[in-house]
């Protein structure tokens, strides 16, 4: 899925005042004539990100936030479908279009917003040259980022894929020198399962809520220059033009923005994709 790169029209809060957002969920405006958007997260960083908008930067912009905080990657889409949110923000391109294809949803995106750079973890190696031969690995059984998962380990050596049309799969690991036991989990459980496992490659957002920090703890850390995989506003194909929205994404990628995802995660756990 791919979408040419907008230049969004600067809205004025006058204008926005006047407009609802054309979503569903509780879309509309407040008594101070706000027009709120609600907008599905995930808790870290996304929820964060949308607070500190709706802190410093919505009420200036016409915007009264509503954030509804999803723990898990099936139900934000899900709600969105369905008309309870009017956005969601926790997903990347490859695991929208996984979704798309797998479900039939008729959603878009606008650009990228930040970058979770994703990371092998381990409770008891000091690093990646303590990975034992025939050790055990977690890795996400999210077609979406499984792929991801797989490229950071071919990435380091530890073993090497087929050439695939699409993202590889487990299927796809070619060589496997280290006799690695690649292990499918719910990226949700990833962290959990790292007392049974050797290493497991967790989400960005999921390490970051359980206390890891990607650029301090992971023992092998994915790059952010060039990473395709930044998380972006996604929402109904038919709202991508409502003006609340497109208001919405411009805060998003304001340098005030920047400047929080930069000073809230000084180590590079978080980075800006704008």
């Amino acid at each position: 899925m791919k979408r040419t790169v907008r230049t969004a029209a600067v809205l004025s809060a006058a204008a926005l005042v006047m407009t609802g957002c054309a979503g569903g969920g509780d879309g509309g405006a407040t008594a101070d004539g706000l027009t709120t958007v609600v907008v599905g997260a995930s808790p870290v960083p996304h929820a964060e990100i949308l607070q500190f908008v709706q802190d410093e930067l919505a009420a200036d912009a016409g915007l009264d936030l509503q954030i509804e905080e999803f723990t898990d990657y099936v139900l934000p889409n899900t709600a969105l479908a369905e008309g309870e949110i009017d956005a969601n923000f926790f997903q990347h391109l490859p695991y929208l279009a996984s979704q798309i294809e797998e479900n039939g949803f008729d959603f878009d995106h606008f650009e990228g917003v930040h970058i979770e750079p994703y990371g092998l973890y381990a409770d008891s190696l000091d690093s990646l040259a303590d990975l034992p031969a025939d050790g055990t690995v977690a890795i996400t059984n999210d077609p979406g980022n499984q792929g991801r998962a797989l490229d950071l380990l071919a990435d380091a050596g530890l073993i090497t894929l087929a050439e695939t049309d699409g993202d590889p799969t487990l299927l796809d690991v070619e060589d496997d020198p280290k006799g690695l036991q690649l292990v499918e989990t719910a990226p949700e459980q990833l962290v959990v399962s790292l007392p049974d496992v050797d290493a497991a490659v967790i989400n960005g957002n999921y390490a970051l809520e359980a206390g890891l920090n990607p650029a301090t703890d992971a023992i092998l850390l994915e790059a952010g220059e060039g990473n395709p995989y930044a998380n972006f506003l996604v929402t109904r194909t038919e709202d991508l033009d409502d003006p609340a929205l497109v208001r919405l994404d411009e805060l998003l990628h304001s340098d005030e923005v920047r400047a929080f995802i930069e000073e809230r995660w000084p180590d590079g756990e978080i980075l800006p994709a704008f």
